[in-house]
C-alpha cells in the first residue's frame, strides 16, 4: 500500500480522536503495561483508546509521539502484515525518531497483526489494540501475545458511566426527595430496557439503533465470519436462548427443538453454533456451582450481553431483562470465572464463593406472598449446604429488611445495588 497515502490516513484519524469528547470509564489502567481491549460492538473499545491517548497528553506525551492507527477505515482495507512496519516507519519519523505511544485499533482485521504486535512488544514499545471478535480470543493468539498484554473486557455502560455520560453527578444513595426518586427510576428503566451501548445514549430511536448493532453482530461477526448458511437455526437458538436466559439449557435440548421445527442438525453443530455466539461477545455463560464438571460446561445459562439486545427477541422481558442485568453487573465486578448459579435441590440465581455471596433477583416480593416465600426459603436451604452465606434479594423498585428462620436477607433495588461498589 502506498505509504504516503497511509500517512495521510493516520493524520486524517488525528483529527477523530482528538477531537472526540471522551466519558472516562471505570476502569483502572496501569501506566506500563500493553493492553488488549475485546468486547462486544460498539460497547466503547476506541473510547477506551481515546482515554489512553487523553492521559498521555495530561501527562506532558507530544501529539506527535502517538501512533493511533483505526483499522475499520475503508482506506485501509488492503493493509496487510508487510504494510504494518510501514505504518510503525511512518509514526517513528513522525516522532522524530522516538519510540511512539502505539494505538492498533481493530487490529484482527489485518491477517498477521499478532506477530507484528508481539515484536513491539518485545522491542519495548508501549501498545493497546482493540478487536470484536474470536480471533481476539483464540488459543492460537493468546499463545502469539505470549502474556505480553494484559486482556481486559469492555462491557456496555455501568449504570454509574451511564449517569455520566447523561451529564448526571448527583448522589442517589443519599436520601432522595420525591422528585429525585422519580428521576432516577426514570433514568434506571430506560437503562435496564434500551441497554448500555455509549452510543446509545444521545439517539432518540434507541430501538432502532439496538436493531442495527444486533444485525451488524448476526450477520457480520455469526453468520459470514463463520461461513454459516443455515440462518433459520442460528435464528431459533438465538430466539431460544433469549426467551431461556433465567433457566439452564443443554445443548441437546436446544439440538431437540431445533430437529422438532425441522431443522435436523446434530448436538455438535449446536456446539458450534453457541460457541460462535459466545465469540462474537453476544453471550456470555453461567455454569452450575453445584454440579459436576460435565453438567458445568452442557447446561449453562446463558445470558445477553447487554439488556437491549435481549429485548429485542423477547416479549414481556422485564424479568429477564432484570436477571439479565444482574449477571452482567457480576461479571462485570467478579469475572467471569468467578460468578455461578446454584441448583441442587433448590435454585439460587447467582452465587458468588469468592464472596460467599448468594442473590435472588425478582421483580417484587413485597405485595406477592408465594413469591415472598419461594425466594426466602431458597435461601434457608442453601444454608443448610453453605452456612453464614450472605444473602441478596435485588427486586425492581423495593427495599427492606427481612430475617427469615434466624437468615437476614436484603432487599434492594436494582438501580441503588448497581451504584454501591
Amino acid at each position: 500500500m502506498n505509504r504516503d497515502y497511509m500517512k495521510q490516513v493516520i493524520i486524517d484519524q488525528k483529527e477523530i480522536y482528538l477531537n472526540n469528547p471522551v466519558i472516562r470509564r471505570d476502569f483502572d489502567l496501569e501506566e506500563n503495561i500493553n493492553y488488549c481491549f475485546i468486547g462486544i460492538r460498539r460497547t466503547g473499545k476506541s473510547y477506551m483508546m481515546y482515554q489512553q491517548v487523553k492521559n498521555l497528553e495530561e501527562a506532558g506525551i507530544p501529539l506527535c509521539e502517538i501512533l493511533y492507527v483505526n483499522f475499520e477505515d475503508e482506506r485501509l482495507l488492503e493493509v496487510t502484515a508487510e504494510d504494518l512496519n510501514v505504518i510503525l516507519e511512518i509514526g517513528l519519523e513522525m516522532a522524530g525518531g522516538n519510540k511512539p505511544y502505539v494505538f492498533l485499533d481493530e487490529v484482527q482485521n489485518v491477517e498477521g497483526w499478532a506477530k507484528f504486535v508481539r515484536r513491539l512488544a518485545d522491542m519495548k514499545y508501549k501498545v493497546n489494540i482493540t478487536g470484536s471478535n474470536s480471533k481476539m480470543l483464540s488459543h492460537e493468539i493468546a499463545s502469539t501475545l505470549g502474556g505480553r498484554f494484559m486482556i481486559v473486557q469492555i462491557f456496555p455502560y455501568a449504570f454509574t458511566e451511564y449517569l455520566h455520560a447523561l451529564g448526571n453527578e448527583k448522589d442517589y444513595l443519599q436520601v432522595l426527595s420525591t422528585s429525585e426518586k422519580a428521576e432516577i427510576n426514570r433514568i434506571y428503566e430506560q437503562y435496564v430496557r434500551y441497554g448500555a451501548f455509549p452510543e446509545l445514549v444521545d439517539i432518540r430511536n434507541k430501538r432502532n439503533y439496538l436493531n442495527s448493532i444486533y444485525q451488524t453482530i448476526y450477520i457480520g461477526d455469526i453468520l459470514t465470519r463463520n461461513s454459516i448458511t443455515n440462518d433459520f437455526a442460528v435464528r431459533l437458538i438465538l430466539k431460544k436462548l433469549a426467551e431461556s436466559v433465567m433457566k439452564p439449557i443443554s445443548f441437546s435440548r436446544l439440538a431437540g427443538i431445533l430437529k422438532s421445527a425441522g431443522t435436523g442438525i446434530g448436538k455438535q453443530t449446536v456446539i458450534n453454533y453457541v460457541g460462535y455466539m459466545m465469540e462474537a461477545y453476544l453471550l456470555f455463560s453461567v455454569q452450575n456451582y453445584a454440579a459436576k464438571l460435565v453438567d458445568k460446561e452442557t447446561s449453562p445459562k446463558y445470558y445477553f450481553m447487554d439488556t437491549g439486545l435481549l429485548g429485542l427477541l423477547v416479549m414481556d422481558s422485564d424479568t429477564a431483562q432484570l436477571e439479565n442485568l444482574v449477571a452482567i453487573e457480576l461479571i462485570r465486578r467478579y469475572g467471569a470465572e468467578k460468578v455461578f448459579y446454584f441448583e441442587s435441590n433448590i435454585e439460587i440465581d447467582f452465587y458468588v464463593p469468592e464472596e460467599n455471596l448468594a442473590i435472588q433477583v425478582s421483580l417484587r416480593i413485597l405485595d406477592d406472598i408465594a413469591t415472598r416465600e419461594r425466594e426466602l426459603n431458597a435461601f434457608d436451604k442453601l444454608h443448610s449446604f453453605i452456612p453464614d452465606t450472605e444473602c441478596l434479594l435485588i427486586t425492581n423498585s423495593e427495599e427492606a429488611d427481612i430475617d427469615y428462620n434466624g437468615i437476614h436477607v436484603k432487599v434492594v433495588p436494582m438501580w441503588k445495588w448497581l451504584l454501591r461498589k
